[in-house]
């Protein structure tokens, strides 16, 4: 046989590519506004456009894929079962990082956009020296966003490992 083509590798497949893509993509959000702010402060309306973007069109849907694969994934295997503590603790760090990605990540940087091209416009022609509030504000998102990746590596180890099973 050339490869187990089974609805479960499939499946496993798709959570996967989901995962890497998906949520690959917001680790390097951590790097783009340190970037954009030494390059050209200018730019930081459109690395949080960006970052938005790559929230909404990338980490949200894979999270829902991510979530569908792996409840088929679950139900395909009769040695796996959702009270098993490594399937509920991966459950769990999906559900945060959803409500994070829509409560969070998503309205902050939207706000923090508008702020940042308001203080843009403000500087005119000269330098723009970012306000302390703002300036609070990505310091709180970068700390937030650290978390995040945190509890994706952590998911990331409990689907490995598969502690307990």
């Amino acid at each position: 046989m050339f490869a187990d083509l089974s609805g479960y590798n499939i499946s496993l497949w798709i959570h996967i590519s989901a995962a890497v893509v998906g949520l690959g993509a917001t680790f390097a959000e951590a790097i783009a506004f340190q970037i954009a702010l030494k390059m050209d402060p200018r730019v930081m309306p459109y690395v949080h456009r960006l970052q938005r973007a790559i929230n909404q069109r990338l980490a949200n849907p894979a999270l829902l894929i991510i979530l569908i694969t792996g409840i088929i994934q679950v139900l395909d295997k009769d040695y796996i079962d959702f009270g098993d503590a490594w399937i509920s603790a991966t459950f769990v760090i999906l559900i945060v990082l959803g409500g994070l990605l829509g409560g969070y990540f998503i309205p902050t940087d939207k706000r923090l956009e508008a702020q940042a091209a308001a203080e843009v416009e403000a500087a005119g022609d000269g330098p723009v020296q970012y306000s302390a509030g703002y300036l609070e504000k990505l310091k709180q998102e970068g700390l937030v966003g650290m978390i995040s990746g945190v509890l994706i590596i952590a998911a990331v180890f409990l689907m490995v490992v598969k502690p307990g099973a």
